[in-house]
């Protein structure tokens, strides 16, 4: 792979850039130190510069994925769709490159509690329950917290089969008619 190097990036920058790319492609764990600091384009005393350890440059790659505009939950912005289509819109298919949500993937494999990765993974996905509940409460469902912990579980299942089976278009087709109906039944009809 080659270096993400240019005169205009920071080490710090480089370093994320590079981790972004092997994290979510190969795995954190199989991803090494070695690996990062090549394609990153800076030397191991560079790395442990900007990150006192690999956990540490894995919670600031997870907060970083936080803030990207690439996770398949940032469907629920979209400010031309009425909530009830920002919650369906979740079930779209993913875009070609997908492999899976990258903070459902870290969870998977930081198996230690005290991480510090792991406070940003649930930190995130308490936030995202709680912004597709803010949706169904603009969407006028009868029971907003419900429905926000229905969809968020079957969203969740669909991004995991779908990185699990490597069939993205198959976990997603399946899961979307599921979520139309759950929305369809805690929703007013519109009339």
């Amino acid at each position: 792979m080659e270096s993400l190097r240019t005169a205009a990036d920071a080490p710090r920058e480089r370093i994320l850039a590079a981790a972004a790319t092997l994290f979510y492609r190969h795995g954190i764990n199989a991803t090494g130190i070695g690996e990062l600091v090549e394609v990153a384009g800076v030397s191991k005393r560079t790395l442990y510069q900007q990150f006192a350890s690999k956990d540490d440059l894995v919670a600031a790659y997870l907060q970083r994925a936080t803030q990207s505009g690439r996770l398949l939950d940032r469907r629920l912005e979209q400010p031309e769709l009425t909530p009830r289509e920002r919650l369906l819109a979740l079930f779209d298919p993913p875009p070609p490159t997908f492999r899976g949500c990258p903070l459902h993937n870290a969870s998977v494999e930081l198996t230690e509690p005290g991480h510090p990765g792991r406070a940003v993974i649930v930190a995130y996905k308490r936030r995202f329950q709680e912004r597709v509940t803010e949706q169904a409460r603009a969407a006028g469902a009868r029971d907003p917290e419900a429905l926000g912990r229905r969809l968020s579980v079957l969203f969740e299942g669909a991004t995991a089969l779908a990185t699990s089976l490597d069939d993205r278009d198959a976990a997603f087709d399946h899961a979307r008619p599921l979520a139309r109906a759950v929305i369809e039944e805690a929703l007013p009809t519109d009339g």
